[in-house]
């Protein structure tokens, strides 16, 4: 009796807690003057929930190396952000192609003016006067300094820069000399000697990642770069705005569906999976959320797969608890000995699921990226659910005596408990 008490209380407050979540993760809640937001809005939308426009720039040259990619795909991420739109994405496709997508913004020759044109990039004065310009810089290369573990970018000038930049420092000792990208301030170093051998050092990078994208950028704009748009898309508000809605309640009737077909068919194990399930939906949104995934059509229909993948984990448990019932063990042994052997099948099938997740994502592009992102965080998840959640969840169950009679487990078919239920 006591341990039936225990284990009806816990079951309680696991199902009090997920429902809380649950619509926590619907509606948001708000408590003490702190809101939790929902889903709905901290979730980014992709260009094809929201619409947009999705722009392929290809670069104008026979080979192009990762350095120079990486390069032009800095400045045209600088440019973008210039626009002021959130959730713009910014990839790499192929060798020499960069496509760029900005929900919201509907006006494609603004954003192809505003993008392909080649860096103008300046080192300004205090006087507002410009000392060097992109055609001046040799290099830029980010490191960590050893002596004192700082992010540090080292600056090479050519021989008009290195006379420019002497006079320049001599000039304005103890001032800033600011470094700006199309009127953008990238960084404001103060000059700390009179530099002759157009040789310097940039400190107060706030990471080695800042440092080497701001050396990025001021080799991109010292680089004739030209970029060109090969495919241009524009997905109006009206279509994105039809899409989320119809998406959205094509995965509340999938999960549906998904959920009384668990309950008809493995009765109560069948409704624990069901509760599990929301718990589920819950943590990989929250996954979704947290890594700040951008979700599109495509993304949507990878994270319903998870969802029945997750339901798939539970079914070949069951199945198994099943066996172990017919062939006379207790409802504890049979809930323990289903679990363990059923083990090596869903990490199997997981597990080559999250490999050819891994591949899509190396090697496709655009909405493959997001479809094969949503499922490798899916079923990830859908493991811990599935091995940890509902295995707790069926143990409760159980030590409350929901497991006496036959009706409860599901159909049998022919065969019979014949000792199993105890």
């Amino acid at each position: 009796m006591k341990n039936r008490t225990k284990s009806t209380v816990l079951f309680i407050l696991c199902v009090l807690v997920i429902g809380f979540l649950a619509y926590s993760g619907v509606y948001g809640v708000t408590a003490g003057g702190y809101r939790l937001k929902p889903f709905s809005e901290v979730i980014n939308r992709g260009l094809d929930l929201q619409g947009g426009v999705s722009v392929l720039e290809e670069i104008q040259a026979d080979k192009v190396d990762q350095e120079t990619m990486s390069k032009v795909t800095e400045l045209l991420s600088m440019r973008v952000n210039k626009l002021g739109v959130s959730e713009t994405v910014v990839t790499r496709e192929g060798q020499k192609r960069i496509r760029i997508e900005i929900p919201g913004k509907y006006d494609a020759k603004e954003v192809i003016d505003g993008v392909a044109k080649t860096g103008e990039l300046k080192f300004v004065g205090p006087d507002k006067q410009t000392i060097l310009t992109g055609k001046d810089v040799k290099k830029a290369t980010a490191y960590v300094d050893s002596q004192d573990g700082k992010p540090t970018i080292s600056l090479e000038l050519n021989d008009a820069g290195t006379r420019k930049f002497a006079d320049a420092t001599q000039k304005f000792i103890g001032q800033p000399i600011t470094i700006t990208m199309d009127e953008d301030e990238l960084t404001s170093p103060t000059v700390q000697a009179h530099i002759t051998n157009g040789k310097a050092v940039i400190t107060g990078s706030k990471s080695l990642d800042e440092a080497k994208r701001q050396a990025n950028i001021i080799n991109s704009g010292a680089l004739p770069v030209t970029v060109k748009p090969v495919e241009v898309k524009t997905i109006g508000a009206s279509l994105g705005a039809n899409a989320l809605p119809l998406s959205i309640l094509a995965g509340k009737v999938g999960i549906a569906i998904v959920m009384i077909f668990m309950i008809l068919y493995y009765r109560i194990p069948g409704v624990i999976a069901s509760i599990a399930l929301v718990l589920y939906i819950y943590i990989v949104l929250l996954a979704f959320a947290s890594v700040n995934v951008t979700l599109t059509l495509s993304g949507i229909a990878g994270f319903l797969l998870t969802v029945g993948m997750a339901v798939d984990a539970s079914i070949l448990i069951f199945e198994r608890m099943k066996e172990e019932l017919k062939s006379g063990k207790s409802i504890k042994a049979a809930i323990d000995s289903g679990f363990h052997r059923a083990m090596s099948s869903v990490l199997d099938a997981n597990i080559t699921t999250i490999i050819a997740g891994v591949v899509l994502y190396g090697l496709g592009s655009g909405s493959v990226k997001g479809f094969a992102l949503t499922l490798i965080i899916g079923v990830a998840l859908s493991m811990f659910t599935a091995i940890t959640v509902t295995r707790w969840l069926i143990k409760l169950a159980a030590g409350m005596g929901w497991f006496k009679h036959k009706w409860s487990i599901g159909t049998f078919g022919v065969h019979d408990f014949r000792r199993g239920v105890k």
